[in-house]
């Protein structure tokens, strides 16, 4: 086996991380009662530091968004096709953003790097300043409005309409996603620069994210009864690995992407299921076990998946 291969080497090392969490898990190094906070550590620290600085260092007049927009365009469009066909609840809007949001920093950066070289990459970047801005958001929107409205019917409150959205549309704005990307979107603009006092801290909270994430996967997933979550778990896998990266070759192409922006967008639709997921379930308590599943499951799919789609995307019509 060729560990140099480019999909082995940017995969593995995300299966090695979800081992470690796993066997911690089983030792008992971890208790299942401090799994919450050590989620809520990774999602309100650790990614907060990440998006920010991700945010605060982009020059984003400069970047080329016509791609990522037809990216966006074909994950909005299964995000809520998805939340249809599983219900159209706020379990149905968990499972849709699995379907739809990519490990794009873990596996993306190294993969498009080794793949597509330094332009490559950039697109990319491209990619992931808005990826948890707009994916999230609209998560996190929808999510809010069928919470609220779930919560309106058990309690027999019945508001009005536009007091739901209201209340959702603030809840979706003043979220640990949203604001700290917004912020940093803000602070970008000032063209000041972060000072290395503050840089280098935000640094190594946001390079701390991916690993201990992947370990948080592998540790609730030793306490996870992946037997009986692992159909769905795999067809959630599928359409992540396989529907996504289809319909963005198909829709890119129909819309004019070509070579290098093509390759990129639909290598990065590829790509298994992000660990900002898992922590979405967990805030949010929907769907905790399936979505630990999945994210392993999605892992070990792509290993098959993305390889088929390198090998097919220089086959595509120029």
């Amino acid at each position: 086996m060729n560990l140099d291969h480019p999909v082995l080497s940017s995969l593995l090392p995300v299966v090695v991380l979800i081992f470690i969490g796993y066997m911690a898990g089983r030792a008992r190094l971890v208790r299942g009662e401090s799994v919450r906070d050590l989620s809520n550590l990774v999602f309100l620290v650790l990614t907060q530091a990440l998006l920010f600085r991700t945010m605060a260092s982009s020059h984003v007049a400069q970047l080329d968004f016509r791609p990522v927009m037809q990216y966006f365009l074909v994950a909005s469009v299964l995000f809520f096709t998805m939340l249809a066909v599983y219900g159209g609840n706020s379990r149905a809007s968990v499972m849709a953003l699995a379907g739809i949001f990519s490990n794009t920093l873990m596996i993306g950066v190294p993969l498009v790097g080794l793949a597509y070289g330094q332009a490559g990459q950039v697109l990319l970047f491209t990619l992931i300043s808005l990826h948890a801005l707009i994916l999230l958001s609209i998560a996190t929107l929808v999510l809010e409005l069928q919470v609220a409205r779930e919560a309106a019917a058990q309690s027999g409150d019945v508001r009005s309409v536009w007091r739901t959205v209201g209340s959702a549309v603030r809840n979706a704005i003043i979220h640990p996603v949203p604001l700290p990307i917004l912020a940093g979107i803000a602070y970008s603009f000032t063209g000041w620069g972060l000072h290395p006092v503050i840089d280098k801290p935000l640094l190594l909270l946001g390079n701390a994210f991916g690993p201990v994430a992947l370990v948080l996967v592998g540790i609730t997933l030793s306490q996870t009864p992946v037997g009986q979550q692992w159909k769905t778990a795999l067809r959630l896998s599928l359409v992540k690995t396989v529907v996504h990266p289809a319909l963005m070759a198909a829709v890119g192409w129909l819309l004019g992407l070509r070579g290098l922006q093509l390759g990129v967008m639909v290598l990065a639709a590829a790509l298994p299921i992000g660990a900002n997921v898992f922590l979405f379930s967990q805030r949010y308590r929907k769907e905790e076990e399936m979505i630990t599943a999945a994210v392993g499951v999605s892992t070990a799919v792509a290993l098959v998946s993305i390889t088929v789609v390198l090998a097919l995307l220089p086959l595509l019509p120029t």
